[in-house]
This record gives structure tokens, sequence and C-alpha cells, in this order.
């Protein structure tokens, strides 16, 4: 019989292929010449097999070394039910970093945590008038090799993690050996087309005890993923809406950027008392990009003054922790307490604060003394985070009923020091009526926001058959207040085999520190300028940060059923719905009322939007040595007040794998993905003016094949080929189009692991 490992560990058979090894000269080495080779049923278990359940995904280390990641963790949690990658709106700028969104709710309303521990680093790069950041996002902070398991939550859940879980909480949980052990991995990827980045990652991993009390985990990693070359999409035809001449072309957009991350981490843990550990942990990280020729409206940017910076390092990213985390056993429950100092340094080239070079590279003003322009000086951004939790589970009995019930309280305090942002001038009048200093310069650079909240929730089992789970939070910021964010929900068994669930919560977002900063300014001679009526304002106009923002809000209500019986098959169908409220933007409001220049806008709440889904997962044995499982996603609604999309994502996704365990060493994997149509806006969502014309992404099918081998107990290879039929898709929008983005061709991976 296989081991329940044995039985997840599933990549394909191409790896053998690339190895020049057959099926059948592998089995010669597992069997005597004559003897056959006899597999015993497989079995997979309900828990096995439910890595996704209703409102939450399972990413096993097994499902990782199925299907390695490329560069970044993101491409295994976009497979999951109800998860898509897209931007924070639907404007395309950016196109390519793409981030993790859950529920359509967009990548602002996804938590990232390591470890429990949220991520915040993408919170020290500004976010542009269109509501985009130029950042690849916090899921690439822990190599894909050290990871193991994924925990994702579809859905609110801000009474448990606060202010940015409206949409859903990816949960990196890492490794941690407590005997001693060490872990050499590399994994190599090489695409097919020569104009697409090739990837290298090598990493290790030392663990075990340190002495009688203690233990300790060391790791570091090097992962390098080349940038596309700046020719990989086409040019865009351009013709004369007037008179159907066709004019000059329009240049290409980027393809993807290169990166290259190096990671250090150092953890130890002191047993100090039975039922007591203490972590001391310590990471460093560095990410920085190769340039692709990214401008915030994706066509290539090569040259900045006289210097080239096509395959240059543009920006980088330094983020320092240090963290201490106790757990805690008790006669009367348990415990879980943290705190974490988080530090990130954004340095990058100097960008266009104003209008259409609004953060392209630009020349900085004179920064070495010597009366001109600095080409490629680099300037910092410094974020600090302090995150402090406290969470205390105690079984009791509430009102006759057994329960647990789980006490919390949290701190979150965010200082950023950006002198760089603020750059943008204000009308000498306009900054003496607000009272602001006119030259950035002269402005703060500093702002923060601190919240506190404290959280109470209880699982009563009710019934035999009925548990209610309801929750309250009430967090305070020292911005807008006071919030509130109550949940109830409810699982019913109807039997062993068939269950559901229902639930209704209220989850927020705090304003962001550039939305909130009264410093941050935005000016447009006017093409930027809103529209009224269908008619353009007149400008220049100016949009400034908010301090009177409220958070943004969301209500969801789901329902899903679960269905884990006949034959092991294990399945789940669930329908959300979420009202989201002041939801933040760009202003449309008029402030100084009646002036015909110099007009002043702030970032606003705006109205409603609702965003409506179907989520569903299907997993089956078949026979004794394959195993099935899919799952879907479908997007019923997902607009703001005007009906336009809130951001670009498949009207529906499919995810499918057929598993082969051919041996009790050997798993093949055939796995395919189909997105649906994507739909875009037909109105700029920064101005409200309509786009003349508009396209769709058509959907399409990716195929990988791939297979993992256990040479002996200490040693793994995996190899395979993604994007099997070479199904490339190109980016060839930047605004009123779908298109707004690259999907790589075929490529060939070989991964390597060996214990010890």
């Amino acid at each position: 019989m296989f081991t329940a490992k044995q039985k997840l560990r599933t990549t394909t058979a191409l790896g053998l292929l690339l190895s020049g090894m057959s099926v059948s000269a592998l089995a010669q080495e597992v069997a005597a010449p004559g003897d056959a080779i006899v597999l015993d049923t497989i079995v997979l278990t309900a828990e096995e097999q439910a890595l996704q359940a209703l409102g939450v995904s399972n990413i096993t280390e097994a499902d990782l070394e199925k299907r390695p990641v490329t560069n970044d963790i993101s491409e295994a949690v976009r497979r999951q039910p109800g998860v898509n990658l897209t931007g924070a709106t639907a404007t395309g700028q950016r196109g390519n970093q793409r981030q993790i969104d859950i529920r359509g709710m967009g990548p602002e309303n996804t938590l990232i945590l390591i470890d429990g521990k949220p991520v915040l680093s993408r919170n020290s790069v500004k976010m542009s008038r269109g509501g985009e950041r130029d950042t690849r996002g916090d899921s690439n902070w822990v190599p894909a090799e050290l990871v193991e398991r994924i925990e994702v939550i579809r859905g609110p859940a801000a009474a448990r993690y606060g202010s940015g879980a409206s949409g859903g909480v990816v949960n990196i949980i890492t490794k941690r050996p407590d005997t001693f052990m060490g872990q050499l991995g590399a994994h190599l990827e090489f695409p097919e087309s020569d104009k697409e980045g090739a990837t290298k990652r090598t990493n290790f991993m030392i663990a075990g005890p340190a002495g009688e009390r203690l233990t300790f985990r060391l790791f570091g990693n090097y992962n390098k993923t080349d940038a596309d070359e700046p020719d990989i999409n086409p040019t865009r035809p351009n013709i004369d809406p007037d008179s159907g001449a066709v004019l000059e072309d329009d240049p290409a957009l980027a393809g993807n950027e290169g990166v290259v991350n190096k990671d250090i981490g150092a953890l130890l843990t002191w047993n100090a008392a039975p039922g007591h550990e203490i972590d001391f942990e310590a990471n460093f990280s560095r990410q920085g990009n190769i340039y692709a020729g990214d401008s915030r409206n994706g066509s290539v940017q090569e040259d900045v003054g006289d210097q080239n910076l096509i395959g240059t390092e543009t920006n980088r990213m330094y983020r320092r922790t240090l963290a201490m985390t106790h757990r805690g056993e008790y006669g009367f429950g348990e415990s879980n307490s943290y705190l974490q100092w988080e530090q990130t340094d954004n340095t990058r080239l100097c960008a266009g604060t104003a209008g259409g070079v609004e953060d392209n590279i630009t020349q900085c003003i004179d920064t070495d003394g010597d009366g001109e322009n600095d080409a490629t000086a680099f300037s910092t951004i410094t974020l600090d985070n302090i995150s402090a939790k406290t969470e205390w589970i105690l079984p009791m009995t509430l009102a006759g009923r057994d329960s647990r019930v789980t006490l919390g309280a949290d701190y979150r305090g965010e200082f950023l020091d950006d002198a760089i942002s603020i750059r943008g001038g204000l009308n000498e009048d306009l900054a003496a009526q607000l009272g602001i200093p006119s030259e950035g310069a002269d402005r703060d650079p500093k702002t923060e926001q601190n919240t506190i909240g404290i959280y109470a929730e209880a699982n009563i089992e009710w019934t035999d058959q009925l548990t209610l789970t309801p929750a309250l939070r009430y967090d305070h910021n020292d911005n807008f207040g006071g919030n509130l964010s109550p949940s109830l929900n409810a699982t019913y068994d109807f039997n062993d085999e068939w269950s559901m669930k229902v639930g209704i919560a209220r989850a927020f977002k705090a304003p962001n520190l550039y939305q909130l900063n009264p410093n941050y300014v935005y000016v447009t001679r006017g093409m930027g300028c809103p529209y009224v009526a269908g008619e353009r304002l007149s400008g220049p106009c100016y949009v400034l940060g908010n301090p009177d923002l409220e958070p943004e809000t969301s209500f969801n209500k789901e329902i899903g059923v679960a269905y884990t019986g006949l034959n092991d098959v294990n399945a789940s169908l669930t329908y959300f719905h979420n009202d989201y409220d002041n939801r933040i933007g760009s202003g449309f409001v008029q402030e100084n009322t009646g002036a015909v220049e110099n007009r002043l806008f702030r970032w606003e709440n705006q109205p409603d939007a609702v965003i409506s889904g179907l989520e569903g997962n299907f997993a089956t044995p078949i026979g004794s040595q394959f195993a099935f499982n899919a799952n879907f996603t479908k997007m019923i609604k997902s607009e703001n007040g005007d009906g336009q999309p809130l951001s670009l994502v498949p009207d529906y996704t499919i995810n499918a794998a057929l598993d082969w365990y051919a041996t009790p060493d050997l798993t093949f994997t055939l796995s395919a993905t189909h997105y649906g149509e994507i739909e875009a806006a037909s109105v700029n969502s920064t101005t409200k003016s309509e786009f003349e014309e508009t396209t769709t992404r058509d959907p399409y099918t990716l195929v990988n094949l791939g297979a993992v081998w256990d040479i002996n107990e200490n040693s793994r290879v995996a190899g395979g080929v993604s994007n099997v039929f070479d199904k490339t898709i190109l980016r060839t929008d930047s605004g009123g189009g779908a298109n707004t983005y690259n999907e790589p061709g075929r490529a060939f991976y070989l991964s390597l692991k060996q214990s010890f």
C-alpha cells in the first residue's frame, strides 16, 4: 500500500523523458527480470483529497513539487478556486505586474502572511492615480522549496486578521524540521522562445537541534528570472478614426521584467518549559528587477537621457524582519503571540510625478550639486511596519454546549518616510489656502497610521450536526476612528457525506498612507482632468491625499455545500455575493467649487460596487493508479456603480489535473487551465472618459506535463513541460483593452532536491 506521502507526490513523465529514461527502463530497476510489478490499490482518504474545502484551500509541499513554480508562489495560488492574478483596477496599467486576487476583491484586499505574520512591503511603493503600484507584490519573499504548505482562505477574514483581508488571506507556512537535516534544491527552466526569460534557482536549508532545549533553521536562496526581450510584443496598428488611413504603428508594449531574489534567514526556537516555545527569527531579502522597458502605460521606454536601461536594474527592494513568537499550552487552553518589525527600503530610479510621465523613469533634479540633472540617480522610500498580536484559544462551555472561544488583540503601526513621491509642485495660491508648502522639498516626508484591534470568536457545537461560529472585531485607527467587523458562520452536517455552510461577514481595509497623505500631490496640465457631462474639465487639475478618508468596507454573504463519500469522491460548490462600499479612488468632486483653473480634487470614497460568483472543486481516485481533481471559478458580477469592471479577470476559470501513480516512487501529472473571456472597461476609471474602442481577451487553455521521481529517500528529481502546446499570449493593450499581459509560451523545467 502506498503511503499518503507517496500518493501526494505527483508530477509528470517528462522529467524522465528529459533525462533519457523511459517508464519501462525504470521498472527494470525496481523489479528483477521476469518479475511482475504489482501495485497495491490506491485509497485516497478525504483528508488527502480535500485540499479544497468550503472557503479554504491548502497547497501542499507535494503540490509544489509536481508543478514547480517558475519564480513566485502566486503561480500555484492562482490555480485555486476563487483566485486570479490581476491588477488592482481595470486600467491595464502595469499589466504584467499581476498579483493575487481572491474573489475579485483585488490584490490590495488580499492579505499575505508568512507563518501567520503580515507581509506589507508592497505598501512602500507609490500608488499611482490609476490605483496601481509598480510592484511585484508580497508573495515572493520565501523560496518555494522552503514552503511546507500554503493556506488560502477565500472570503473576508477581518475578524481574525483585520485590515486588508476583505478578499481573503494567503498564509505561507514554512518548514520547521525538529530533527537534524539538510536540504539542497535547484530549479532550471528554459523557455523555447529566445525572447522570454529563463529561470535559475538554487537554495539550501539546514535545521535541527542546537542543544538540549534549542532547535535552529538556516536557509538561503538565489533566484534569477531574466527579462523578456523589449520586442517580444508586436507593434500596434494605428488607423486614423476619421479618414481610415493607416498611420505609423504605435510602439510595442513591454513584456515581463526580470527579477533577482537573494534571501537568507535564521530561526532559533527555545523550548523554555514544557508546553512553551519561543521563536527568535531574522530574515533579509533583496529583490531587484531586470528592466524590460515597462512604463506606466506599457510602452517600451528604453532610454533616459543618453543611457539605455534595458537589462539593467532600475528598482530594488530590501526587506528586513525581526520577530519573536511565543506558543504556550496551559491547563485552560493555548496561546500564540508575536512581535514583528518589518522594514522595507524601496530604492529606484527617479520617476515622473505628474501627467503622462507619471511613474515613468525620468531624469532627477540635481542630486550631486553639480548644477545638472542626473539621468540615473537612485532614491529610497523607507517603510517600517510594527505588528504585534496575542491570541488565546479557550475550550469552554457556552449555553451548555461544548465550545472553543478565541480571544485576541493586535496592533499594526505603519511609518513611511518618503521625500520622493511628494515632489509634485502645487500652485502657490492653492497651497496657501490649504496650508501646505507649494514645493515638495519643503513638505514633511513622514506619515504614519496606527491601528489597534480586539476580537472574539467562538466555535459552538450547538448540536451534533450544527456548529455556529459568531465573531466580532473592533478596530480603532488614529485617522478614521472606530470600525466594527462582525461575522456569523454556520456549518450543518446532514450526514457523514453531505454538509452545508452559510456565512455573513463584514470586513474593512484602512486607506493606505499615500491615499491619506495631504502632502502627496498629483498634477495634470489638463489631459488628465476628469470628464463632467462628457466634457473634459480644463486644467491644470490637482489630486491630493485625503486625511479624512473612511475605510473601505465589504459585506459578504455565501452559501456552500460539500460532499465527501462514495468512492472517495470529494466535491464542493459555493456561491458568494459581496457588496463593496466606500471604495477609494482618485476623486471626481471638485473641492474649490467654481474655479476654472487649478482645480482641486482629492482621493475620495466612491459609490458602491458588487461582486458575486461561484467556486467549486471535485476530486476522486480513478481505479487503483489514477487520481483526478478539478476546480472552477465563475465570476457572475464584478463591477462598480457605473457598471464598469473592477479589474481584468476571466469570466470563468477551470483548473484540472490527472495524476498517475506509475510506481511507489514515480508519479506523472497532466494538468490544464482554461481561462474564459476577459472583458475590458469601456470607461477610463481615472477620468471617466470613454474609450473609442475596446478589445476583449479571447478564451485560452494552457496544458502542462510533468513527473516526480523519488530516486531514494533522500533524492528527488522533477521535470516537465509547461504550456505544452505553446499557447503564447501577447500584450497589445494598455487602455481600452483586456490584452494587458503576457502569458509565456512553452518552457522546459528540471528540479532537483537532495536531503541529508
